[in-house]
């Protein structure tokens, strides 16, 4: 007989795990540069927006399907959506596991840069040193090995349970994130010349708004960074006690988000602003096309801003060593909260078909370890299962609102969310789950497809290219064929 899943041991405790999903590298490594290549202020509006549009109706959909089947993925699609459909709870399952893969390696990359950065491996790098110090580590055998100490720390967290391990972590890891976040902000701030990047940041070009290209990153940096839509906080949702609210815990989730994010890119932005001028030259930098041109530098894996320049840039400040150590820390943090819900996403699927946590942790752990070996050693291998799985999860936020959609929104309203919550929303609920969901989700996969025929034209259908449409697709069907043959065991003890 199944033991009835523990509960978080209060609010803050389910607020900070939470928020410890959602704040992750896509808050600190991914925002700057998105924010720099669409013009500042007018992608913070955008953004916004879609918190509103897209995540956080997402987040209140997730966190119900969670609390009100107290099952993972698959057995919460076939609890509201029907036994036929836990095929579909296990994509999203199976999606977030694939990224699961290779972000145990970015978290191994951001440990080994913190560890780096005491034993003075990264200090006095210019730009080109810097990429070859990037380039060479990644073309070594200790990227496997770093990301086998982070997912090895994550599954020791999970091992310990909800109470015990996450929340207990979360406690730990998201105030200190925030501290050391804030503290990189003051820092930041006192650099002659940061005002001009704050000026870049909450500038808006009113112009930009009717730039299509602005409103699909907006609403793709909402969807990736806030976690909407993975299953996440669906598995947390497992745990959630039935007194807490699901729409302000949904709120607060995605504006704390958010709110990490910003605080990232006024420490970041600010800094480049402030010190590349004199650590690359007023002529190189102009060459390049100013400083905005130069925050867009994706470099190899996009790691370009994060893991080649930052550590350059911040070594010609005062006390730049110890700053850099408080970036990748605060930046490993990230990853691990975010791997730590990865793990247990996957774990709680095994634990509905009967198997301990012990040995869940040990075979999601094991097996995320092997199958992240591929992305630690191959560079072009990384690229591509980020690109097929994290374009998938626009897939996996469709499919969340299909099964409350099968449910029955008024349904759902009435039983999963307090009668206040449910009168606030009233039909504006039924219109995220039948329209605005599925409107947004064909709005981004057109985007992100097109965008894939620009860059191969003449290969954009070749399944084993990089970024190509053919890539995605061939690895979604194969996922989904495998798992819609197996629902009938899926589903048989979930």
């Amino acid at each position: 007989m199944k033991s009835t899943p523990e509960l978080f041991s209060s609010r803050l405790g389910l607020i900070l795990t939470a928020l410890g999903m959602a704040v992750g590298t896509g808050n600190i490594w991914r925002f700057p540069r998105i924010l720099a290549q669409n013009g500042g202020g007018a992608l913070i509006i955008t953004w916004l927006v879609f918190l509103f549009a897209w995540s956080i109706p997402l987040l209140i959909m997730e966190f119900g399907l969670g609390r009100g089947s107290r099952k993972g993925c698959i057995g919460a699609f076939s609890t509201f959506a029907g036994r036929n459909w836990g095929w579909l709870g296990g994509f999203v399952a199976f999606c977030a596991t694939a990224i699961l893969f290779y972000y145990a390696v970015v978290a191994g990359w951001c440990l080994k840069y913190m560890t780096a950065s005491l034993t003075g491996e990264l200090k006095g790098l210019a730009g080109g040193p810097a990429q070859d110090v990037f380039v060479s580590f990644a073309n070594s055998p200790w990227p496997v090995i770093f990301q086998f100490v982070a997912i090895s720390l994550a599954g020791l967290v999970v091992l310990r349970g909800v109470v015990g391990g996450i929340e207990k972590a979360n406690r730990v890891l998201i105030p200190t994130l925030f501290v050391l976040l804030m503290v990189a902000l003051i820092r930041t701030l006192t650099l002659p010349g940061s005002g001009e990047g704050l000026k870049f940041i909450f500038t808006v070009d009113w112009a930009n708004l009717k730039n299509a290209r602005v409103w699909l990153e907006g609403l793709s940096q909402s969807a990736w960074s806030t976690g909407a839509g993975w299953g996440l906080i669906l598995t947390y949702g497992v745990y959630m006690p039935r007194k807490e609210k699901i729409v302000s815990t949904a709120v607060i989730t995605g504006l704390g988000n958010n709110l990490a994010s910003l605080i990232a890119a006024c420490a970041i932005i600010p800094a480049v602003f402030a010190l590349a001028p004199a650590a690359l030259g007023t002529e190189a930098l102009q060459e390049m096309g100013g400083v905005a041109a130069f925050l867009q530098n994706g470099g190899p894996a996009s790691t370009g801003l994060t893991f080649i320049w930052v550590p350059a840039l911040f070594q010609k400040m005062p006390g730049g060593e110890g700053f850099t150590f408080l970036f990748f820390l605060t930046l490993f943090f990230a990853a691990l909260s975010s791997l730590i819900a990865m793990i247990e996403l996957a774990v709680r699927v095994l634990l509905d078909r009967g198997i301990s946590r012990p040995k869940a942790v040990a075979w999601v752990t094991a097996v995320g370890f092997l199958m992240g070996i591929p992305s630690a050693t191959n560079l072009t291998f990384f690229q591509n299962q980020d690109w097929a799985w994290g374009v998938g999860l626009m897939l996996s936020g469709l499919l969340v609102a299909m099964a409350v959609g099968r449910h029955g929104p008024a349904r759902f309203r009435r039983e999963q969310l307090a009668a206040d919550e449910a009168s606030l929303l009233g039909k504006v609920f039924d219109f995220w789950v039948y329209v605005l969901i599925p409107a947004q989700f064909v709005g981004m996969i057109l985007w992100w497809f097109s965008q894939s025929v620009s860059w191969d034209p003449q290969h954009w259908w070749n399944p084993l290219g990089t970024f190509t449409i053919g890539t995605a697709v061939a690895q979604w069907a194969v996922a989904l064929g495998v798992l819609g043959l197996l629902n009938r065991r899926l589903v048989g003890r979930s």
